[in-house]
């Protein structure tokens, strides 16, 4: 067994409302229809998220990455719910970065769907610090999602490379293929980037149950980022807990 993995509850909002992601075809997404909460408002929702005892909130907003401009709103009243979030709003700039971690945010998260530059990464390592920002390898089918041209050509595993010798020391690895699939992760290439990358990583796409997240701890994987599968009820909260995926004691 590899070292201790942490689920991360997933939160994304289109139109002001928590949307059910499928295999990134944004145009379909509907409000979630959850068996956890009855409401599909993104604050009802992690306020849920933290009573039944998670500690971090990945939310990624839709609106700012399809081109819109990131609201301080959102993450500001997410913040105050207590959970440590990391937000992914399109950021491509060290001004829009400041101002969202400013509203509480734990970590900014650049993904490369939305990365024009890779240079700035480097920029907002050395003007936040590492531990500030996370970098998404957004991917469909194992291919980079990037508006980078000197992205484009690289395997997912060679562009991490590149953001490891800017300073990035967490990352997430992102299948958009797979997001709300319930097909299971890309072990495969998992277990190439864990090779390879020497930080941490975390996994959004495709996870199904238990067993998914217990082949992906093996695989040395430090966090699953889900969705689908909690509010479904295909991986419960008791079993979590067994699991020490989160915490036994809720507060």
């Amino acid at each position: 067994m590899g070292a201790a993995l942490r689920v991360i509850p997933v939160i994304d909002v289109l139109n002001g409302v928590v949307v059910h992601a499928v295999r990134g075809e944004r145009d379909r997404y509907r409000p979630v229809n959850s068996i956890l909460c009855g409401s599909s408002n993104p604050l009802d929702v992690a306020l849920t998220f933290r009573s039944l005892g998670f500690r971090e909130l990945y939310v990624a907003d839709l609106d700012a990455i399809m081109g819109g401009h990131p609201s301080p709103s959102l993450p500001e009243q997410l913040a105050r719910t207590g959970l440590a979030t990391m937000v992914d709003a399109g950021i491509t700039n060290l001004a829009d970065a400041r101002a969202l971690l400013a509203t509480g945010t734990s970590r900014v998260v650049i993904g490369t769907e939305t990365l024009t530059e890779p240079n700035f990464l480097k920029e907002a390592v050395d003007s936040f610090g590492g531990e500030r920002i996370r970098l998404s390898l957004d991917m469909r089918n194992r291919r980079l999602l990037t508006r980078s041209s000197k992205l484009e050509e690289l395997e997912p595993a060679s562009a991490a490379g590149l953001f490891r010798n800017m300073g990035v020391t967490s990352f997430i690895a992102l299948d958009l293929a797979r997001v709300g699939s319930l097909q299971g992760p890309d072990t495969h290439l998992l277990e190439t980037l864990v090779r390879t990358i020497p930080g941490e990583i975390l996994v959004g796409g495709g996870i199904r149950n238990s067993d998914d997240l217990r082949e992906l701890q093996s695989l040395g994987v430090q966090g699953a980022l889900i969705a689908t599968s909690l509010h479904s009820g295909a991986i419960t909260i008791q079993q979590l807990a067994e699991s020490n995926f989160i915490p036994r004691e809720r507060n």
